[in-house]
């Protein structure tokens, strides 16, 4: 996007309505050239602003998008904005079932009863969503700090229009780990390994998290149209890497993930709870350059 047309969005936010292009228009246009055209757009935005901060670009990934237009359809047809879907799925929970192992990170974006325009302008109108929330200001910029966070690598964009409702789904991606597949589906206390390798030399195994939460029901269509923010369940357990002797943990502990010099780790997990829930295996990591962990892996497990 070019500095022109990036000054007039930013100057026309604080008084500009989402507009939306005429539905009658969509059927005369190439719709999917449209919206990969959207895409490429917004990707550049992303990756202009991520330059400004000085951290990586991120590159699309498919799945991602895949599963940020399905969450961004289901917004738009039963009329509501929200991190959860219908179905009650969280946006690491949509991802994992897809088939993703990698973390993610979503934001949303929504336009309702708005003018019809002509399909060109259709660009301009996601352009203001994106920038609605990178323009967000602390301590309210949760938007803009994911849009920014220098841990992601990818992002998925959905866009979908609808009876004059235009959603916008960005889900960034953070791919640095290989997990060997495991099945999504298991009984209660049940136990299988997890095993994988982080794919860059630059970064280490910090600790694997098995986080639990209860499965998701069917929300109230009023619950979907109240702004609130997600996060990973606050009950977990965490295992930590072996250690060699004599070293201990300050528990007295010597830890339970096994890792490798290549960067390979394995460890038994086990579904610690009796009821019916989905776990969250999340495999943290920790480069030479930082103390922070961060997380690389959402990989869900429905157990009942």
């Amino acid at each position: 996007m070019n500095s022109s047309r990036r000054g007039f969005l930013q100057s026309a936010c604080a008084g500009l309505g989402g507009t939306l292009l005429d539905r009658a228009v969509l059927l005369d246009d190439d719709l999917e050239s449209t919206i990969k055209d959207i895409r490429k757009n917004l990707l550049e935005m992303i990756n202009e602003e991520r330059d400004v901060e000085k951290v990586g670009p991120v590159e699309i990934d498919e799945l991602a998008t895949e599963v940020a237009t399905k969450h961004a359809l289901d917004m738009a047809v039963n009329e509501f904005a929200s991190h959860w879907g219908s179905d009650g799925l969280k946006p690491y929970q949509r991802y994992s079932f897809a088939g993703g192992i990698h973390a993610t990170e979503e934001n949303v974006s929504a336009a309702d009863n708005t003018w019809s325009l002509k399909v060109r302008d259709l660009k301009q109108d996601t352009a203001y969503l994106h920038l609605r929330m990178y323009q967000e200001k602390p301590p309210y910029n949760g938007h803009r700090r994911t849009i920014l966070s220098p841990q992601h690598t990818h992002v998925g964009l959905g866009i979908v229009v609808h009876q004059l409702r235009l959603r916008l789904v960005e889900l960034f991606v953070a791919k640095y780990v290989e997990v060997r597949p495991i099945k999504q589906a298991a009984k209660p206390g049940a136990q299988f390994p997890l095993s994988g390798k982080i794919m860059s030399r630059r970064y280490s195994l910090h600790h694997v998290e098995i986080f639990y939460e209860p499965l998701p029901t069917r929300p109230e269509m009023s619950w979907l149209r109240q702004a609130r923010s997600y996060s990973l369940p606050n009950e977990s357990k965490v295992l930590r890497p072996r250690v060699p002797p004599p070293f201990i943990y300050t528990d007295g502990s010597v830890g339970i993930v096994e890792t490798a010099i290549d960067g390979g780790f394995r460890v038994p997990v086990k579904l610690y709870k009796q009821q019916p829930g989905i776990y969250i295996v999340v495999v943290w990591i920790t480069s030479g350059k930082s103390v922070d962990a961060f997380p690389a892996t959402a990989v869900c497990i429905r157990s009942e």
